[in-house]
């Protein structure tokens, strides 16, 4: 028998023997016995059973209790997770049935792909490293379209996956083709994957153009995430369908603020105005402040089209270049939008407060406004300045009051991540031809300030309701401790650049990390360790089951100010008009369902926002190839270290091969590259001087190269 056609049989034979095996657990059998399970007759395929179960037994997947007979070594016989892929081509799976992620060899997986919920048997641990398993059945695939470039060879084609954890090219048979040429950029879907071929079967959904166009790549990004470029028509017409008429009879039914002096204050470049404010003095001497949030809820009613198509998109998606709204423009720019002199509905908190910032009342419903100014960021800091006297008593005292709440929020252990923002100049084209830094400044924080008081005080209003805390199901926004393992590492860190972080109590932990913060603006550092210290904190997401949040130090917290472009604060208003309206607790799975998803989508909203920045950072220094940059070390991986470059805040990698001077070698414990024969280290932090060695704008990389120091 040839090799080639005996290495295809073993391979074979061993996924079929352990299959056998697995299913018969607590039976041991000796090789004729599985030879007969499995109808092999002939002693030469016998003879190469008998091989595959006594390597098996090396490898650590059987046992032989008894010499000759053979069984599986099992923790658990199945467990059910997700499987992550690696780029060797094997993988791992995370169930929270085990403690530890569980390994599947690539001739093991089946055709698994990145994501996807799998059933696994488990073998016995082997040699204290992570246990070992094989995936039996998939159960629900993450993803089926996948984007990237379309090779055409004769009748048939291939598509080469974007996705890095895509290790799979996708073959489209001729009829599946259509309209795709030799080099486009496309989106295929996988039709197809019968079992023992080695590519899926797919056909061509959408071509998006040629590569390294910017419309193509933006999309090409939209797409790989899952966000539709376009709506639907039958969306499209449900939102256009919808009366923007505002009736006397609904009028009626709601508190009027239109007489009350109100304002919105939004980036230059925004039309999606979901939130506004309304301030009057009392002639008690304390302050009417309302809070107004665009009554989406009024307009999206639950189980509709659009209802379903705004929870399956779950965000506005925010690239570089544009905006993938989550309502048609209909509703984000138009029927929705507070925009001025227009009479709009509004779901509002409207507060009762004095000069210190005491909330004296508070109340919640429904309402109606009409704006009188739309201010923009810029303008709004010209009137706190100075520059302008428009409404410049209301916002000055807004901006008083709101100093008080942020200096509250602070002395009870709120944490003040100021990250540094940048920003791209685009010409008409979507080209970038400049970089810079986006100031936060007053006008920002003050309207910061007063979401944060709506959306702690809606979350307390309803956590409190009943005659138990939190017996009303509700939609909260919960941040977590940070873990203390993680905590401890980045204080080790930060200790080398001279800060110190107290661990003796939550309270002291939060003084320490503003400290830093504050401490660090400015310097070469701030950046790596304002993320190392992020990355230290956990995830914040939507849940039905908590309601604090760590990071801002509030005991209940939610969404409740962006409805336009956020599922979850449209699920806020509903559950709360419904529980002032004296309806029953809600169901909590449905609504905790929801609140998955919502954490799922936003994540992946972040994650395609991040892939157009790198877009746009390789695009940026693709005509800088050869030139050299002071740089800050962001990142170390075992194949290289990421540099920022601090003219721009442009992100590459220096490959490890092309470190010319030693051998270098990652050391993950202290954030470092150590050289194995100079013991030269490189860590986060240090500064050093690197050169533009390539860019590739399609896969968005950009490779640097050390300058000799």
């Amino acid at each position: 028998m040839a090799k080639k056609t005996m290495k295809g049989l073993r391979q074979v034979f061993t996924q079929l023997v352990v299959n056998i095996l697995s299913q018969n657990p607590n039976q041991a059998l000796n090789y004729k016995q599985v030879s007969a399970k499995l109808n092999v007759s002939d002693n030469e395929s016998r003879k190469v059973i008998l091989e595959v179960l006594r390597d098996e037994v090396k490898r650590g997947t059987l046992s032989e209790p008894t010499p000759g007979k053979f069984q599986i070594k099992s923790l658990k016989v199945y467990i059910t997770g997700k499987i992550d892929m690696a780029a060797s081509g094997s993988a791992y799976v995370i169930s929270p049935e085990m403690d530890q992620d569980v390994y599947i060899a690539p001739r093991r997986i089946r055709n698994a792909l990145h994501g996807d919920t799998v059933k696994v048997f488990v073998f016995a641990k082997n040699n204290g490293r992570n246990p070992e398993g094989e995936v039996v059945e998939i159960l629900d695939r993450a993803k089926w379209e996948f984007t990237g470039l379309v090779t055409v060879e004769g009748k048939f084609g291939f598509l080469v996956p974007d996705d890095r954890k895509m290790l799979h090219d996708i073959f489209i048979p001729q009829h599946a083709l259509k309209n795709v040429k030799d080099g486009d950029k496309a989106v295929a879907r996988i039709t197809d994957w019968p079992q023992g071929a080695k590519n899926p079967i797919g056909e061509i959904v959408e071509v998006l153009g040629r590569p390294g166009e910017n419309n193509t790549e933006m999309n090409a990004i939209l797409a790989d995430y899952g966000f539709p470029i376009k709506f639907p028509a039958k969306v499209e017409d449900e939102a256009n369908s919808l009366l923007d008429v505002i009736t006397q009879e609904e009028i009626a039914k709601r508190r009027d603020f239109r007489n009350i002096t109100t304002f919105t204050i939004d980036p230059i470049d925004a039309k999606d105005f979901d939130d506004a404010i309304s301030f009057r003095k009392l002639d008690t001497g304390n302050y009417e402040i309302g809070v107004h949030i665009a009554d989406v809820s009024h307009y999206i009613l639950p189980d509709t089209i659009l209802d379903k198509e705004a929870l399956e998109r779950g965000t506005s998606v925010y690239l570089v270049d544009r905006v993938i709204p989550m309502l048609p423009e209909r509703l984000s720019n138009g029927v929705c939008s507070l925009r001025p002199n227009e009479e709009k509905l509004t779901f509002s908190a409207v507060f009762e407060i004095d000069e210190q910032a005491n909330i004296l009342s508070e109340w919640f419903g429904r309402t109606v406004i009409n704006s009188d100014r739309r201010f923009t960021y810029e303008e709004a800091q010209e009137v706190l300045e100075g520059k302008s006297s428009e409404y410049a008593d209301e916002l000055l005292m807004l901006n008083k009051i709101a100093y008080v709440l942020r200096d509250q929020r602070y002395k009870t252990g709120a944490i003040n991540f100021e990250t540094t923002e940048v920003k791209f100049r685009l010409d008409e084209t979507g080209k970038p031809i400049g970089v810079y830094v986006k100031e936060r400044k007053d006008a920002h924080k003050l309207i910061e300030d007063f979401m944060l008081l709506a959306n702690r005080k809606v979350a307390e209003f309803v956590a409190k309701m009943g005659p138990k805390k939190r017996s009303y199901t509700f939609v909260y926004r919960v941040h977590d401790a940070p873990d203390e393992t993680m905590l401890t590492k980045f204080s080790e860190f930060a200790a080398r650049f001279g800060y110190k972080i107290n661990m003796k109590s939550h309270k002291e932990i939060s003084k320490s990390l503003n400290f830093l913060m504050d401490d660090v603006t400015g310097k070469k550092e701030q950046n790596v360790l304002t993320q190392l210290a992020i990355r230290a904190m956990a995830k914040a997401i939507y849940t039905t089951k908590k309601s604090s949040h760590y990071g801002l130090a509030f005991d209940y917290y939610t969404h409740f100010t962006s409805p336009i472009r956020r599922y979850p604060d449209v699920l806020s208003h509903r559950l709360l008009a419904h529980y002032l309206a004296k309806g029953k607790p809600a169901n909590a799975d449905q609504y905790e369902k929801m609140c998955e998803h919502s954490s799922q989508m936003e994540k992946r909203a972040a994650e395609a926002e991040r892939a157009s920045i790198k877009y746009k950072q390789a695009e940026y220094l693709q005509n800088n190839v050869g030139e050299e940059f002071d740089g800050i070390v962001s990142g170390v991986t075992e194949w290289g270290m990421y540099v920022e470059i601090v003219e721009n805040k442009c992100e590459g990698m220096i490959r490890l091969r092309d470190m010319n001077d030693d051998f270098y070698v990652l050391d993950e414990a202290n954030y470092c590259i150590i050289g194995q024969r100079k013991k030269k280290k490189y860590q986060l932090g240090d500064t050093v001087r690197i050169k533009v060695k390539s860019v590739n704008l399609v896969k968005r990389q950009i490779d640097f190269t050390m300058v000799t120091q």
